[in-house]
């Protein structure tokens, strides 16, 4: 058997990526199983597999999924209990937002936040189009960058039209394993090409009706980058669904929520209404940003109707 690496998963088709650099596209056959986890797609990109030539050579047969170091999933639909594994064995997950065209929501980033704390995967937030920002969007960026670097999440600024971070960009990722994802439209593909000019992925305009991103990114895809490493390209994003997670151990991913917590008075506390709340208490006197707090309470609240 062979061993190799997905870089590419259409959902029955994989591109497996093997010895010096040569690529098969594989198949599955029979059902391979998660412990626990019901997932749409049980072979993800970045999964190390062992699959066997078939008879002619040209195409093969996956046989086995190695042990994942971790992977990141969402839910596959807003009303399925199935998730969808985006990607796995990623060393650092890059999410890149907007502050406008479009504009990336709070919550939207701290659901994928906490998702990767709960995988262990370090996380680093990319800003684009700063090239484009008014006064209104500056002060908003430099708002955001407080809530996050104080909790210490890394904020990059990037402008892919003044080729401004991306050299800073590529010395972070090189030699790694990194999920680039994100809204859709708020520049990932371009990023992509910017960073692998050779790939030439296709971009598509933002819609000026919506001003929301199309999904030109149908698959998860993994690219070599010519400074060493790989870059996954994961789908736009609308909306980014939490799953696997117990309601009352949603706050110890949010690192500033689980540090509080400690000095509440009962060990279960949700931080909701309960008496002697150390949580909440540390929200009404700014400890911990209202934005983030309200993000905690919505997705406890998802998680509770999808239990009922």
């Amino acid at each position: 058997m062979e061993q190799g690496i997905v870089i590419k998963s259409t959902g029955s088709r994989y591109r497996v990526l093997h010895g010096d650099g040569k690529i098969t596209v594989c198949v599955i056959r029979g059902k391979f199983r998660e412990k626990n986890l019901r997932t749409t797609n049980p072979v993800a990109v970045g999964d190390n597999v062992m699959f066997e030539f078939e008879a002619n050579r040209n195409t093969g047969i996956i046989k086995e999924i190695l042990d994942r170091r971790n992977y990141i999933l969402r839910k596959a639909t807003n009303l399925s209990r199935e998730s969808q594994i985006i990607a796995a064995n990623i060393d650092r997950l890059f999410l890149m937002i907007t502050i406008m065209l479009p504009e990336t929501p709070v919550e939207f980033i701290d659901r994928f936040l906490i998702t990767a704390e709960a995988y262990r995967i370090p996380a680093t937030i990319i800003i684009n189009k700063t090239d484009l920002y008014g006064e209104t969007e500056i002060n908003r960026m430099e708002y955001l960058e407080s809530i996050y670097t104080r909790i210490g999440y890394e904020c990059l600024r990037l402008s892919i039209n003044k080729n401004q971070g991306i050299d800073l960009l590529k010395t972070k990722m090189k030699d790694k394993i990194n999920l680039l994802a994100g809204n859709s439209g708020v520049g990932k593909t371009t990023l992509i090409n910017e960073l692998s000019p050779g790939l030439d992925l296709k971009t598509e305009a933002i819609s000026d009706y919506h001003k929301q991103g199309k999904h030109i990114t149908t698959f998860p895809e993994m690219h070599p980058m010519p400074f060493g490493g790989f870059v996954i390209d994961s789908p736009g994003i609308r909306g980014f669904g939490v799953l696997d997670m117990a309601r009352n151990e949603i706050y110890h991913f949010f690192p500033e929520i689980f540090k509080s917590s400690k000095e509440c008075r009962f060990y279960n506390c949700l931080h909701l209404d309960e008496p002697g709340c150390a949580v909440r208490a540390a929200v009404e006197s700014g400890t911990i940003n209202h934005l983030r707090y309200r993000s905690y309470v919505n997705i406890l609240e998802d998680n509770n109707r999808k239990y009922r």
